[in-house]
């Protein structure tokens, strides 16, 4: 009994022991945090750590490609007559294609089949669909092929070149067929992860994946007005058009429809949000009628807020208010900073036409207006758009001596009766005509050319090259100079901005 007393007083002492140990061991080893009586003691957070999750493409693709389909046109090619093969145009082209002849090839006195290949997708179950416009122009016969092999004849809706987009629909629908969510673009994040599916060089349902790459881009190869493309380095080819370009939730964000004829997987998609707002019309007339205001219209970069004075860069910026148009009569005026239409709020000139163009001839546009630093409200009623005339190309006439302003680049002359019969100018016109441009210079830099018309200096009219140095001579050095010019040749106006940074030399 006493024994075992003893080894049970033994035990609890090296247990003690053990643990007095181990306390000072971690104490020495740094393991236990040490507290202090005059400050209270931090909660100790690990990092969180940053997890790059893969995303899920297979999942993806298998749930939008039933969605996308190969589009199969066909056309009847009489001699010397059908749609021609689309080229590089200033470096961008449509990717439709590939074209092919008949088995003859080349000319031939008879009609041939040429037949040709795009790409499109379901929007309603019974049989819409959406894909480019260049895709069925033209076309003869249109045929769809669905994922599983299924053929079915398809007929054209509507179509609106001016944005390059088509709807089409079965033309005997038996069964229901899957459809893709059409998401929103204006929500789309340079830099997310997207998927293209489609049928390039007719190997069908294809899918890439990349990023979007950016927003908002003109290429110039239509309408330019109407141009907003998104841009994306997933690998698209000729075939590709009209097919769907997808965000992670299986979202159409953009139509494929451009590629570079110069860069490699530099791909362009019409914003899906354009392709909304003219569904209805496509559906109901089987075009696009869109409003019209008659102005041209710019966005506001740090040059133009500077030199105007604005208050911030949200707006669309009043170049040219075309005469006896729906803003003339509004009482609109070049210089004007559009804010909001019907009290949609206007941030870049993109809103502006997009509102406008959304509406009907006829429609009542209320637009709220900044002049002179002060907040104006005007009412216009507007016109059906037209066809945008090009801009003419052409010279001027042989060079004439005048005054030279150094440090804006131009000789100007005063509009003499003879000088108004050489260059063509009615006697309504008021200014100076500009006889020759500097290549190094301000006003090269703006893009004058001989020819111009400047009729404002600073906001202010003149007629005479006196009243033109004596506006350039009051900006001081570093200081904007806003010249409104008119351009014979094109019939319109535009503001050039020209920042000094010289003085008058003498």
């Amino acid at each position: 009994m006493h024994r075992e007393r003893i080894q049970l007083v033994s035990l609890v002492a090296v247990a003690v022991a053990a643990v007095l140990f181990g306390m000072v061991l971690a104490g020495g080893l740094g393991l236990t945090p040490r507290a202090s009586a005059d400050r209270p003691s931090q909660q100790v957070q690990a990092p969180s750590k940053i997890v790059f999750a893969a995303p899920d493409f297979a999942t993806l693709a298998e749930k939008v490609v039933p969605s996308v389909v190969s589009v199969y046109a066909k056309d009847i090619v009489k001699p010397g007559e059908g749609r021609q093969q689309q080229g590089p145009e200033d470096f961008f082209h449509r990717f439709f294609g590939p074209f092919g002849m008949g088995p003859q090839g080349g000319q031939s006195r008879e009609p041939v089949v040429r037949r040709s290949s795009g790409s499109g997708f379901f929007i309603t179950p019974d049989g819409e669909l959406l894909t480019n416009n260049h895709v069925v122009e033209g076309a003869d016969e249109l045929e769809i092929e669905l994922n599983d092999g299924s053929r079915y004849p398809v007929k054209v809706v509507g179509r609106d070149p001016a944005t390059d987009i088509a709807l089409v629909r079965v033309v005997h629908a038996d069964r229901e067929f899957p459809v893709l969510k059409l998401g929103d673009s204006a929500a789309a994040r340079v830099g997310e992860w997207v998927m293209a599916v489609g049928n390039p060089l007719n190997m069908d349902h294809t899918v890439t994946v990349g990023v979007v790459s950016a927003k908002g881009r003109r290429l110039g190869i239509s309408d330019t007005s109407f141009e907003n493309f998104i841009q994306t380095d997933a690998a698209i080819n000729f075939g590709n058009s009209g097919g769907p370009l997808l965000n992670l939730r299986g979202e159409v964000i953009a139509i494929n429809t451009a590629i570079s004829a110069r860069g490699q997987n530099m791909g362009f998609a019409v914003p899906i949000n354009t392709a909304k707002l003219i569904l209805p019309q496509l559906r109901e007339h089987g075009k696009v009628v869109r409003g019209y205001l008659g102005v041209t219209v710019r966005d506001i970069d740090q040059e133009l807020q500077e030199a105007f004075g604005l208050k911030s860069r949200n707006g669309a910026f009043v170049e040219e208010v075309l005469p006896g148009h729906a803003g003339d009569k509004a009482g609109l005026e070049h210089g004007d900073v559009i804010v909001s239409v019907n009290g949609q709020k206007v941030a870049k000139t993109r809103d502006l036409i997009d509102q406008i163009s959304a509406m009907p001839p006829g429609s009542k546009a209320h637009l709220e207006v900044i002049r002179n630093g002060k907040s104006l409200k005007l009412t216009a009623t507007l016109e059906e758009r037209q066809g945008d005339e090009e801009e003419s190309q052409g010279e001027g006439g042989e060079e004439e001596k005048g005054n030279v302003s150094e440090r804006v680049g131009v000789s100007v002359m005063d509009l003499t009766d003879r000088v108004r019969q050489f260059y063509g100018l009615e006697d309504s016109i008021k200014g100076v005509i500009v006889s020759h441009v500097n290549p190094v210079s301000p006003a090269a830099d703006e893009g004058l050319r001989r020819g111009d018309v400047i009729t404002e200096v600073n906001g202010k009219k003149i007629s005479s090259v006196q009243q033109f140095l004596s506006g350039v001579n009051a900006v001081k050095k570093g200081g904007y100079l806003r010249l409104y010019v008119y351009r014979p040749r094109a019939e319109r106006s535009f503001f050039a901005i020209l920042k000094l940074d010289q003085d008058t030399g003498k």
